[in-house]
Formats: C-alpha cells, structure tokens, sequence
C-alpha cells in the first residue's frame, strides 16, 4: 500500500529540542528541591512518560499541578527552532493538501508550547499523556491514524529514536528514521533512512 501522508515525532525530529528541553528539566528540578542534575540524567529518563512522570523522578517525589508548572514555565523561556529544510518540506506538504500530524511522547501542553515557539501549527497532535501506553506501544500512532481516517499501512511515522522505529511497526506504519535527529542510531531497523526532511516529499503517493 502507497504511503500517503506522515506523522512526525517533535523532539530531535521537527525541531531542535537538544538544548531547551534538558535545560527546562534541570532549571525547575533545581528550583523544586535544589538537586542538581545534568543532561544525560534527563535524557535517560525520556521514555519513561511525560513531563510530570519524567520531573517526578527528577525530584524524587510526586508533584502536585502548581509545581509542575515550573517545568512549563522554564520551557517557554527557551526559543526552540525546526531543524534545517523542515518548514520548507512542512509547507510544501501543506501546499498540496497535506495535513501536518505529530506525535510526541512530550505532554500535549509542552508540544504546543514548543512548536509554536518554532512557528509550527500541527493539525492533528497527540501527546505522550493522551495516550494508554508510551513508545514503543502503537497507541499513539493508531490514534493518529483513526484522526486522519487512514489506514496505518497508508502512512509512515518520522522518528528519531529506536522507540519511535519500534512503535511504527507495531502500529503498522512505515518506520523512517531521519539521520539528523538526536536519538538517531544507525543500527536500528526502519524501512527507510532520510538525509534531510525534504525526501519526504519524494516518497508520498501523489505528492
């Protein structure tokens, strides 16, 4: 079946987040109980959820709402950018009737945040707590399917990281997995390898 349209991840896919995102965890972990902790802390505890279970295990207690607004408000102090060719390949998409859809296992409100910092207004976008179960699951991929009214084999899934490759063939979607992203390893199976945001284009049944 003929790949029609494409769900993206956010992070270390569409946009840039090696910087803003560890940086927002460190600062409200600081700020909430003084610990110091460092990027490659936050980065391993990624796939354990979303923010407020990644924060909770920075902190090393559950949050109460109000606290975990320190997260979010660090998070919107930190401009983020798309990785090159990725408005252009967006807005070429768009222009032939594409929709733009994203999941991320980011909460919903960070993915907002961070996206429309980058200029980027996704018309369907599922976060990491919208969902039963985390990457690698399938259940954010099929409910990015059924908004679409598609079937999974008639998309593919952009990712960076082997959770988002896994997750892909689970739900039935082609796995491409973008060299530039920040989880990128190049022994991980995906169906296909992009170089740059813009082979997409190339690879879309009537594009």
């Amino acid at each position: 079946m003929a790949i029609s349209e494409v769900v993206w991840d956010m992070d270390g896919t569409l946009l840039d987040t090696a910087r803003a995102v560890p940086a927002a965890y460190i600062a409200a972990t600081e700020e909430l109980c003084g610990r110091t902790v460092d990027r490659d802390e936050v980065l391993r505890l990624y796939p354990v959820g979303p923010p407020a279970e990644i924060l909770a295990r920075l902190v090393g207690r559950v949050l109460s709402a109000e606290e975990e607004e320190a997260y979010y408000r660090r998070l919107g102090e930190s401009p983020v950018d798309p990785f090159p060719g990725v408005a252009e390949t967006l807005a070429a998409l768009a222009s032939r009737g594409k929709r733009l859809a994203v999941f991320t296992g980011a909460s919903h409100r960070a993915a907002e945040i961070l996206l429309a910092s980058a200029g980027i207004g996704p018309d369907v976008l599922i976060g990491g707590d919208e969902v039963p179960a985390m990457k690698p699951a399938p259940d954010g991929l099929a409910m990015a399917a059924q908004k679409l009214g598609r079937e999974p084999g008639e998309l593919a899934y952009v990712g960076d990281s082997p959770l988002d490759m896994r997750a892909a063939s689970a739900a039935g979607f082609a796995a491409w997995s973008p060299s530039w992203g920040h989880m990128y390893e190049p022994e991980t199976p995906a169906d296909r390898v992009l170089d740059r945001p813009g082979e997409v284009l190339g690879l879309l049944n009537g594009f």
